[in-house]
């Protein structure tokens, strides 16, 4: 299947051009007044998602700004809880399990978008000869997601809600992704929702194929997850999280450079330089935009994942 590739570097331009040096930013980070801390503990999860930070802290782009920032590996369905505890000041987590949590009560403020979704960077895959080849020919699919009520749900309710199944008869069987293969191979599902590099890694090494990507209709160019703080942490910190924003911000610039992602992730993860050229790429959001995140928050009200509509404006730190 031939990857599409899209870079968004004559858009970037013109967003600096407009937003001058401020991105991600909505205090004032050249202050005179001192950081109120220069340690971050930020828990980190997608290599993908999180690939412009991660190059940020190994270039040293934090430590020239006055931050020294700690990278802390963290299982996606622990990111809130650790954060939470206070085990780590910043968390790197899916939109849908954050405004999850906000609904729920938790007190979090947004710091920054980590990663919005591009042509099959996410999908409902299957592996060849299955019997799965359009979404509406079987009435109650029994589908793979790596984490029950988190984005794979939400996105494969679209998707195939969009195409005419009952998304009440959907059948959502939960495995980590490295496993989904082998629960196709088995036929304990019948289509698996993938995200990158496990779509390049399955068309690669099993013959897969896409049953419908992920990244169109309501989930078009959908925000995929963030960095977020507690609220009291964000409120305590302003200047020192300001200053997260806007280097976090000039990093993602430099990722709208698909090439500067695809070179940077053989060092930072087990995905290899061969699938790393292959793979379909998101974007890296340059701001933190309350309006476009609303979105996320208002698909899982409007399907039933959250009760009330939540502001998520109301998460995003004051100027």
């Amino acid at each position: 299947m031939t990857k599409m590739r899209v870079l968004a570097i004559p858009l970037v331009a013109a967003l600096l051009a407009t937003a001058g040096c401020g991105v991600f930013s909505d205090g004032d980070a050249s202050s005179d007044a001192p950081l109120e801390r220069t340690e971050l503990r930020i828990g980190v999860g997608s290599p993908l998602d999180t690939a412009p930070l991660r190059v940020a802290v190994a270039e040293g782009k934090f430590t020239a700004a006055g931050l020294a920032v700690t990278l802390v590996d963290v299982p996606a369905d622990q990111a809130i809880g650790k954060l939470s505890a206070g085990e780590i000041d910043l968390a790197f987590a899916s939109d849908v399990s954050i405004f999850r949590a906000a609904a729920a009560g938790t007190a979090l403020q947004l710091q920054g978008e980590a990663y919005t979704a591009g042509r099959n960077t996410m999908a409902l895959v299957t592996l060849p000869g299955s019997e799965y080849s359009e979404p509406t020919l079987k009435k109650s699919p029994k589908i793979a997601v790596n984490m029950l009520d988190d984005v794979g749900v939400l996105v494969a309710r679209s998707v195939l809600g969009t195409a005419g199944v009952d998304v009440n008869k959907i059948q959502f069987k939960q495995n980590p992704f490295d496993r989904m293969p082998q629960a196709l191979q088995a036929g304990e599902v019948d289509a698996a929702w993938m995200v990158e590099p496990y779509i390049t890694r399955a068309e690669k090494e099993l013959g897969a194929s896409i049953l419908a990507d992920g990244a169109r209709g309501a989930t078009l160019d959908f925000p995929m997850s963030s960095y977020v703080s507690t609220g009291a942490f964000g409120q305590g910190n302003a200047r020192a999280l300001a200053v997260f924003r806007k280097v976090l911000g000039e990093a993602q610039v430099r990722a709208a450079d698909s090439a500067t992602v695809r070179d940077a992730l053989p060092s930072f993860s087990d995905i290899d330089r061969t699938t790393a050229s292959l793979i379909s790429l998101g974007t890296y959001p340059v701001s933190l935009n309350g309006i476009r995140l609303q979105r996320v928050a208002d698909l899982m009200h409007n399907s039933g994942m959250i009760g009330a509509r939540l502001d998520v404006q109301s998460m995003v730190p004051r100027s």
